[in-house]
């Protein structure tokens, strides 16, 4: 990791130095680290970078703190295209060495319908592929007759690839608890959406994370609870 943040160096900065806030270095580190969170817009790269600042210092230095999203996507694109597919070569190296081996990947899985291909009364076809966001390619794919199937078809595509040890993401359509168990077996672990639609779990998750924020307010005002497992699965929070 020391020799790609070295290399990072490197790159070759035309801005006017005088007028540099912050470094090229932080800039680029920032975005990976984001990319690698599942960012997919450069608003989104600052608010990763804002709420892990700390874990960010363990590697840059930030001396005028996190730069906007603006000038993120200002400086990216200022850096030439053959340095940046450097960047890249250079990153998939570390990822596939045994330093790669700390970094969990980002598996997302999803169904698509593909365009343009419809013949006669029969519907287009519907995929559902995984796709690695690291690797930049394809794992594994099924194809369906339509989005309903999506659910039959993605325990399928599980088994077609290596999950363990990664992050696997899918949309509502998958938020099953099979496939979420089949995910834990695999040992890999999960990220599901959740919409209102699924009512009662959405409902549960709703009332859960309220719970939760209730809790750390009052941890804030000096108070702390203990949570308590007794018989037959029941969980009582207690105040100490």
């Amino acid at each position: 990791m020391e020799q790609f943040l070295d290399w990072i160096e490197i790159i070759e900065d035309i801005r006017q130095q005088m007028k540099v806030r912050h470094s090229l270095k932080d800039i680029v580190v920032i975005v990976l680290f984001a990319t690698l969170a599942n960012a997919d817009n450069w608003e989104e790269v600052e608010d990763f970078a804002k709420n892990n600042e700390n874990y960010l210092r363990r590697y840059i230095k930030l001396k005028n703190g996190i730069p906007s999203h603006d000038t993120i996507q200002r400086v990216m694109g200022m850096i030439r295209p053959e340095q940046l597919q450097q960047l890249q070569l250079k990153w998939q190296d570390l990822l596939n060495s045994n330093e790669g081996e700390k970094i969990k990947k980002i598996i997302c899985i999803d169904g698509k319908t593909m365009c343009s291909n419809k013949r006669g009364d029969r519907k287009p076809n519907h995929i559902v592929s995984a796709w690695s966001r690291e690797d930049g390619y394809c794992l594994g794919q099924k194809a369906v007759e339509e989005k309903s199937n999506e659910i039959t078809a993605i325990p399928e595509v599980l088994d077609l690839i290596e999950i363990k040890g990664q992050v696997v993401t899918i949309d509502a359509m998958g938020t099953q608890t099979a496939i979420a168990e089949k995910i834990r077996r695999r040992h890999a672990d999960y990220v599901l959406a959740l919409k209102r639609n699924q009512g009662t779990l959405y409902e549960d998750v709703r009332l859960y994370l309220m719970e939760e924020e209730e809790k750390v307010q009052i941890r804030k005002a000096g108070n702390y609870y203990k949570t308590i497992e007794k018989a037959h699965g029941q969980i009582e929070i207690r105040e100490y």
